[in-house]
Order: C-alpha cells, then sequence, then structure tokens
C-alpha cells in the first residue's frame, strides 16, 4: 500500500536574523547617558542660520555667573552624499570663541564602508589638540584606529585601537587598546567592551585595567526613559552610581530630564539641545552618589522656531546649588 500523504515537503533552511552594524565604541552608553541631563549654568543664546541646503551658521552668547561671559560663532558645512539623516560627508564643522580658541572637525568618506576625521583645537594661538581617526565600518563589525597629537621629535604618541563585532542580533562584544609613550613613560592598558539590546532595554558594561562602567538603559513607554550609570575607578579608588530620567510631553511640547544623584565624579558639560533634534519639550531629573539633585526642562514655542530651557542643580553634600537659562532660536 502506498503512502497515503505523499512525500513530505523537504524543510526551507531557516534564516538566521541579520546581525547589523554594531556603531562604534564611543556610542556604547548613548541611549543611556542621554537620559541625563547635563550641567547648565548662567544664561545662554543661540542664534542659528540656515544659509543654504549645505552651509549653517550659529552665534551663541553665555553669561556665565561662575567664569567670564563668552561669544562662540561656529559655521558647519555638509557635502551631497548622505548615508542617512544624521550622516552626510563630506562636513566640515569650526567653531571659534571671543579670545581666539578655534575647535575644528573634518569629516570625509573615503569608500563605502571606510571613513576618517580629522581634529584640530588651539587655546589662542597654541595648538593643544592634533587628531586624526580611520574607521571600518563592515555589515556586522567595526575597527576603529586614533593618533592622537603625534610629535615625532619629542618622541610622544597617543595610540587608540577600538573593534567591535555583533555576535547576534542582539549582542556585541569588543575592546580597546590604549598605547602611549612620551619620553620616559610607556605603556597599554586593555578594556574589554559588551553591550545586550533588548527590545525595550540596553545593558552596557566596559571592564578594563583601570576600572569599570555599566549602564542599564530602560524605555518604559513613549513618554518615559530612565537610565542608570555605575563607574567604578581603581587607580583614583572611586565608585560613582547615578540615577536619571526622561519625561517626554508631546502634547505640551515639553521635555523633562532629571537626575536625582548619588557621591560621584563631575558630570559631563550642559549639551545646549538642538532645536532640530527636540521636537516635543522634555522634562528630565537626575540624582547622583555626590548628593547632587537637578533637573533640566525643555520647551519649545511652535510656531515660532524658539526654544527654551531651564535647569537647576543642587549639591548637598558641598551645599552648592546653580541654575541655567537658553534660547535658541532657529
Amino acid at each position: 500500500m502506498g503512502n497515503v500523504l505523499g512525500p513530505a515537503a523537504p524543510r526551507a533552511p531557516r534564516r538566521g536574523e541579520p546581525l547589523g552594524s554594531p556603531g562604534s565604541f564611543d556610542e556604547l552608553h548613548r541611549q543611556c547617558k542621554e537620559v541625563f541631563p547635563q550641567q547648565m549654568e548662567g544664561v545662554k543664546l543661540i542664534i542659528n542660520k540656515t544659509l543654504s541646503s549645505h552651509f549653517q551658521v550659529t552665534h551663541t552668547v553665555h553669561m556665565s555667573t561662575l567664569g567670564p561671559s563668552s561669544y562662540r560663532f561656529n559655521a558647519t558645512f555638509v557635502g551631497d552624499r548622505q548615508l542617512s539623516p544624521t550622516e552626510a560627508f563630506p562636513t566640515l564643522v569650526g567653531d571659534m570663541d571671543n579670545s581666539g580658541s578655534l575647535n575644528a572637525q573634518v569629516l570625509h568618506l573615503l569608500a563605502e564602508r571606510l571613513r576618517i576625521k580629522a581634529v584640530f583645537q588651539t587655546h589662542q594661538a597654541k595648538f593643544v589638540t592634533w587628531q586624526f581617526d580611520g574607521e571600518y565600518r563592515g555589515d556586522d563589525c567595526t575597527a576603529t584606529l586614533t593618533l592622537g597629537n603625534p610629535d615625532l621629535l619629542g618622541e610622544s604618541v597617543i595610540l587608540v585601537a577600538h573593534f567591535l563585532q555583533s555576535i547576534t542580533s542582539r549582542l556585541v562584544l569588543g575592546g580597546e587598546m590604549v598605547y602611549h609613550r612620551r619620553p620616559g613613560e610607556e605603556g597599554a592598558i586593555l578594556t574589554l567592551a559588551g553591550k545586550y539590546t533588548a527590545q525595550k532595554w540596553v545593558a552596557t558594561l566596559n571592564v578594563g585595567y583601570g576600572g569599570a562602567h555599566a549602564s542599564y538603559y530602560h524605555r518604559a513607554n513613549e513618554q518615559v526613559q530612565v537610565g542608570v550609570e555605575l563607574e567604578a575607578n581603581t587607580r583614583l579608588q572611586d565608585t560613582t552610581f547615578a540615577f536619571g530620567y526622561q519625561l517626554n510631553l508631546p502634547q505640551a511640547n515639553m521635555v523633562f530630564r532629571g537626575e536625582p544623584g548619588a557621591a560621584g565624579a563631575t558630570r559631563q558639560p550642559w549639551r545646549w539641545p538642538d532645536p532640530h533634534c527636540a521636537p516635543h519639550p522634555t522634562p528630565a531629573g537626575l540624582l547622583d552618589s555626590n548628593w547632587s539633585v537637578g533637573g533640566v526642562l525643555e520647551k519649545k514655542l511652535p510656531p515660532l522656531p524658539v526654544t527654551l530651557a531651564l535647569g537647576a542643580f543642587l549639591n548637598h553634600w558641598k551645599n552648592r546649588f546653580h541654575c541655567g537659562f537658553s534660547v535658541i532660536v532657529g
């Protein structure tokens, strides 16, 4: 009697999920860091002017309560080759303040997978930084080589190598090697890194001879995001913990970032928001192990091209309070 059901159909081979590019090493903790409010003080006025589809200038006036007031002029040129909404090549950025100090960057795409960057920084008439980067981005890996402040006559150099590999569609592993040399001193530091990305959360860990840096980012819903950071420095015998949150209120055109904090290192300086990046106001809060509490509120005023930002930070341990206010036009 023959087979009633007939021969079994061959099973189609299962395709694994595409691994995707792991991104750059410097952006491993980016999602968590963006939740935290950055320090701000004094009053700042920023005027953005788009001259063409390729050229934009920015005028910044900062009246500080902690130091001298300043003026900065920024010019940005963006080329025709656009890889993504946030990446276009070549890109030239120059920023100069009223003291004559200059920061300049040049980014260029040599090939489809190879990009280079040059960074120059001066303090008044003296060069303080010159750095050259080369980055290769494959389908599932990223390799970067950085040459910092090379001095052939003084026999000093800083060399940094990064490598990231996507193991699965969610897991990325890699490492960093930092080599420095100057007269009478030479050394290298190795750091291993891992990042796991789930549907609503991201966990990242860097571990090396100098210490460890762990972060956790969680997106509860469209309005609420939270982040936790832990940094340990074995050389300074210092450990820092920080918790931050971000609240988006689209109907009110507001964003709030807060940090109710514990004892920790000094956080990065306030990065003034780009009105093109935050269409709605966002509140955010912060708390760290230094007994610092802070928050920044951003508010857009449609239909006017104006963004307002108000921030306040209090350090209970040092009994220090400062606040800041900014107006962004354009």
